[in-house]
């Protein structure tokens, strides 16, 4: 992609347009954050409902602490560690960000990515970013411009194109708007990783009406594909993807042992599984580990037999 290509999605979002763009985790279906009309398209080009709030892109700390009234110490603690990458805080939000994007909360989740393409499309709109996954809700997320394309076609005013992405899974969120740090969704930043800088942190408890981050609910980051954890059903054809013990009851498929490289080929996989026509996926149960508990989440929140 081109600066000009830039320039021209930097355009569209000034103007009210969604935009599907590549980060290091996963595609964003982009809109100007700040514009409560181009949020709402985001909305209904998913299908996602308004309780499910977005996480808003910028690209630097100065443009985050603008979005927010307050800015505790272990924001500049793990910012420095962890942006641009994939940790999204969730913050006491200013009234500048519209409710729209925050399912009416009062905090907003921001996220400093660090692929180039997101940070120069960012810069050159000159405005924050709401993005979700670019795919509809519920559904497996983006890891390339093609499963844009397949996911929502003609919904998206205009596809960046900037190759794989390389995390694979969705950002870890944390909350910092409370007394005490709360891990809203693990990713490929553990919990681990996170006290080490800041001390304990809690993890989240299911709530009724509008969540606090993207990605709580039930069911989630789905193939059309029905998803098992552990062996394969004794019926019908499918893929049995192992780490360390394959089975013979079906296509076995031999996965990465280290994490990183598990959620980085996960979704891009089970995209090519779901245009075979199988009557199953079934996974071998991640290990028990902090650096597999964002890949446990996702596929547990896939699986038929969570």
């Amino acid at each position: 992609m081109s600066s000009k290509d830039i320039e021209r999605a930097a355009e569209i979002l000034r103007g009210g347009g969604l935009v599907a763009f590549p980060t290091e985790t996963v595609y964003g279906l982009g809109a100007n954050a700040l514009d409560p009309a181009a949020v709402e398209r985001i909305y209904a080009a998913k299908g996602r409902p308004a309780t499910s709030p977005l996480i808003v892109h910028v690209d630097s700390v100065a443009m985050a602490k603008s979005l927010v009234v307050d800015w505790p110490r272990e924001a500049d603690v793990l910012t420095e560690k962890f942006w641009p990458g994939a940790l999204t805080l969730v913050l006491r939000k200013d009234s500048k960000v519209p409710d729209q994007v925050t399912a009416g909360l009062d905090t907003v989740g921001l996220r400093m990515p660090s692929h180039p393409m997101a940070l120069a499309l960012i810069r050159a709109a000159g405005v924050p970013i709401a993005a979700p996954s670019a795919n509809l809700f519920t559904q497996l997320s983006a890891t390339t411009a093609e499963h844009v394309r397949r996911g929502l076609g003609n919904l998206v005013d205009m596809i960046l194109d900037g190759g794989p992405t390389t995390v694979g899974i969705e950002s870890t969120v944390l909350s910092l708007a409370g007394p005490q740090p709360i891990l809203l969704r693990p990713g490929m930043i553990s919990q681990e990783d996170l006290e080490s800088l800041i001390g304990p942190i809690r993890r989240a408890a299911a709530t009724p009406g509008p969540q606090a981050s993207p990605g709580l609910e039930p069911r989630h980051y789905r193939p059309r594909t029905p998803l098992f954890i552990g062996p394969p059903p004794d019926h019908g054809k499918g893929a049995y993807l192992w780490i360390h013990r394959p089975l013979s009851a079906a296509r076995a498929i031999a996965m990465p042992q280290k994490a990183s490289d598990y959620a980085a080929h996960l979704y891009e996989l089970l995209h090519q599984l779901d245009a075979e026509g199988l009557d199953y996926i079934a996974v071998e149960r991640p290990p028990d580990e902090p650096a597999w508990a964002g890949i446990l989440d996702r596929l547990q929140r896939a699986a038929e037999n969570r």
